[in-house]
């Protein structure tokens, strides 16, 4: 398949495929001249594989599973701006959809799950420079501005701008205009993604945690940010980001067509990873009330019931005075 530089008035470093689309095309191998997403991904992956040789050559273990989430992650990273569709990208609004859907709602859980922030703080060497990454480290889990940006009042607003805020205004068009826009709103995502996401299901030891009802509610809003966004694009009778309406006509795309398809996307494949990461919250919630009355119970059976034993003793105060008149 050929390549051909970035439409007249694109500004930034981009090539774009001459061929129409196809199911195969997306996944051929295919790094922008600039890959900035794909060599983080690369990055990140490297970066965690040898903090957990480290553990193992120390004699440590680490969860299997837990290695396999965050290298999926990176995989899906790599796999979604270092292929062909970051290409089509530029110019369709659903690859484009896809991509931001990925960003910020598929990868985030998989980076959150692996926990590298415990990975980070068992791995780093405890004496000589890495004494002093780890205080680095340890001071951003729990620095006040931690706190801030973990809060609701942040993350769910960011949430609704990187859909309503971007799509219904000017942003996205100015954006897409550009390489480096383009990049930036990715960048964005993917951060956005990971900033809602971490207090809901992370493990690691970060600086402000939500408590099982509030991490529900945040779930059920980004289902309902979906949804009702998705329906929105779908319903929509012009299209919303010029910016996609100017595609090779060798692609033969129907810009109509392609906006309802980003719709759809963000109705249907929106909604699954968070219907996964609520029955995540919902399954530990039980567990952990599970425990609790469990340890209830043998706080109980150790030392007694003090509210039920006052109780019984007013019981038998009450049939004492009762028998004596």
């Amino acid at each position: 398949m050929s390549l051909h530089a970035a439409p007249a008035g694109f500004d930034g470093p981009v090539r774009l495929p001459t061929e129409p689309p196809t199911w195969s095309s997306f996944l051929v191998p295919d790094l922008q001249p600039v890959p900035v997403l794909p060599v983080l991904g690369l990055v990140l992956a490297a970066a965690y594989v040898a903090g957990v040789a480290r553990l193992r050559w120390g004699g440590r273990r680490w969860p299997w599973w837990q290695t396999l989430l965050f290298l999926s992650g990176c995989l899906l990273l790599v796999l979604i701006t270092g292929t062909r569709a970051e290409a089509y990208g530029f110019e369709m609004f659903s690859v484009f959809m896809f991509q931001q859907l990925t960003l910020m709602i598929a990868i985030p859980p998989l980076l959150i799950l692996g926990r590298p922030g415990t990975l980070f703080l068992r791995a780093v060497p405890h004496r000589g420079i890495g004494s002093h990454v780890l205080r680095a480290g340890l001071w951003g889990l729990r620095s006040a501005a931690g706190r801030v940006v973990l809060h609701p009042a942040v993350t769910v607003p960011l949430f609704l701008l990187a859909f309503y805020g971007l799509y219904f205004g000017p942003a996205a068009d100015l954006l897409l205009a550009s390489w480096a826009g383009h990049l930036s709103l990715e960048v964005a995502f993917l951060a956005i993604g990971v900033l809602f996401t971490a207090p809901v299901l992370s493990s690691d030891p970060l600086p402000r945690r939500h408590g099982h009802g509030l991490q529900i509610g945040e779930m059920f809003v980004e289902m309902a940010v979906h949804a009702f966004f998705g329906v929105i694009v779908i319903m929509a009778v012009a299209p919303m980001v010029p910016a996609f309406t100017h595609p090779p006509l060798s692609w033969g795309i129907d810009v109509m067509g392609d906006q309802a398809v980003a719709g759809a996307l963000a109705w249907s494949y929106g909604e699954l990873p968070a219907l996964v990461v609520l029955l995540i919250v919902l399954r530990r919630w039980f567990r952990s009330d599970s425990q609790a009355a469990r340890a209830k119970d043998l706080q109980i059976d150790r030392d007694g019931n003090p509210d039920l034993d006052a109780y019984n003793d007013y019981l038998r105060g009450l049939s004492s005075r009762s028998e004596g008149l």
